[in-house]
């Protein structure tokens, strides 16, 4: 049983999507930074920059790759835990989502050379997980519904049964029951080719280029029902139909599905004083990503006498671009008999995030407006240590990172922390094993529709467990 009108179906399935789809967090997903792929930089925090002697280089300062002089292999995989305790209308939900992966695999190969260095590198790595969830549930006393959200976005409710004849009144008016969840899955992986080379006794530059190839899926469940009985027999959401009297519930499921492409490039300096120390910083110049986008929508509305109404599933592809900001990084590290220290910071300004070609210009123009509005510059920054124990070749490693929330006036609980820990095991002079583990947390908010109407309060932990192998030829 449903209504028809394909003009207005046509005009739902553009806003629709422009409502839940292609907006500032699109943005911000993709420029967000990872937490890495190696074991031995990851145990340390991150803070790499000034060391990178090994494949991980690529990723962190192309110029360490210009200090190893044997070729090596390294792997690497990870085990990832997102658990999410969300409060909504004071009722919290526990949820949670894992992903086990391919991480990283590349190959150095240092050249020979008369004097100084000269290094190549070639593989890939993970450079983000979009590993999380959400679930909610919650009775939301307030006269709001998503229901009434959609009201002159399109047909949606009308031909759900849940409006007057005109699509434009609809007598549900809040007190529902709300519920649902949102898992998110995906990954970006960037296919490196790097060099490196000793310009000056100790001084190294090196530079990366990445191709970029992932994928992004988000399924969100959503139901509104009508748990205290608000909506008895004596309300029709349509008063034309005796059939829509009893409203039970109204059920919302919207996937997004991207295929994600792209390229960027690094270049790196090194040096090495004569005073243990080194000295190192990167330019990571804007990603360029390409997103070929399809976006899914079904939806549902049952009422007393047990009629099931559902639209007819709509399906939109779009192919567009989103252009990353720069990031500058500074870092040094001290390196003392058997122990090592390390500090990093980045600057990333996320008010340079850019929309591209593809959308509509209007849609193009207002999200980077609302770019400018909504983010600001942040500075994140890593510590680390390494301690080499000298008998039986065990390493122990420990570290925090630390990533601000990009949104101006967020609170500090936003920020995203993590505190590592490692070890590594070097058996012989050419294998090495090496495990990290990573605790991280922050809070974060999310509302189903409108401004703080139907809105989800999560207090988020990751935990990350990252194994490393490293053969030296």
């Amino acid at each position: 049983m449903k209504k028809f009108s394909k003009s207005l179906l046509i005009l739902f399935t553009l806003i629709v999507t422009t409502n839940f789809s292609q907006n500032i967090n699109d943005a911000l997903r993709l420029s967000f930074p990872g937490i890495g792929a190696n074991a031995k930089a990851l145990g340390m925090g991150n803070a790499y920059n000034a060391l990178s002697y090994d494949y991980s280089g690529s990723f962190f300062n192309p110029a360490g790759l210009g200090t190893a002089t044997r070729a090596e292999f390294s792997g690497s995989f990870l085990y990832n835990s997102f658990e999410n305790s969300t409060e909504f209308f004071n009722n919290k939900t526990d949820f949670s989502n894992s992903t086990t992966n391919l991480s990283q695999a590349g190959l150095v190969l240092p050249m020979p050379t008369v004097q100084g260095s000269l290094v190549f590198g070639f593989g890939f790595n993970q450079s983000k997980n979009f590993n999380s969830a959400l679930e909610f549930n919650g009775f939301n006393s307030g006269n709001t519904s998503m229901i009434q959200s959609l009201l002159g976005f399109g047909d949606i409710s009308y031909e759900l049964y849940l409006t007057d004849t005109t699509g434009t009144q609809t007598p549900i008016n809040g007190n529902l029951n709300q519920s649902g969840d949102i898992i998110e899955e995906g990954k970006i992986n960037s296919w490196s080719l790097a060099g490196a080379i000793e310009v000056a006794k100790d001084v190294f530059f090196g530079a990366t280029l990445n191709i970029i190839s992932g994928s992004y899926k988000s399924d969100r469940r959503y139901y509104e029902d009508d748990t205290r009985n608000v909506y008895d027999a004596s309300v029709r959401t349509d008063p034309s139909e005796p059939f829509t009297a009893d409203f039970q519930t109204f059920y919302f499921n919207d996937v997004i599905d991207w295929d994600i492409s792209g390229w960027d490039f690094k270049i790196g300096f090194l040096y090495k004083l004569p005073s243990f120390m080194k000295i190192g910083a990167t330019v990571k110049f804007p990603t360029k990503y390409t997103i070929k986008e399809n976006y899914f929508v079904e939806a549902t509305s049952e009422f007393g006498d047990g009629t099931l109404v559902e639209i007819d599933p709509i399906r939109n592809i779009v192919e567009y671009d989103i252009t990353s900001p720069f990031e500058f990084t500074g870092a040094f590290a001290y390196e003392f008999a058997d122990l090592t220290l390390s500090a990093e910071a980045t600057f990333i300004d996320y008010t340079q995030m850019e929309f591209g070609d593809g959308l509509d210009q209007g849609l193009v123009s207002s999200n980077n407006r609302d770019i400018k509005d909504a983010f600001k510059e942040v500075l994140n920054y890593n510590f680390g240590f390494e301690y080499r124990l000298p008998e039986p070749f065990i390493s122990i490693r420990g570290g925090f990172i630390m990533q601000p929330s990009a949104f101006k006036n967020d609170p500090l609980e936003f920020n995203r922390k993590y505190i590592t820990a490692g070890l590594g095991i070097m058996p012989n002079k050419v294998l090495s094993l090496d495990i990290a583990y990573v605790h991280g947390w922050w809070k974060n908010i999310g509302d189903n529709y409108g401004f703080d109407d139907s809105r989800t309060f999560q207090d988020i932990t990751s935990t990350n467990v990252l194994l490393t192998v490293r053969y030296l030829f």
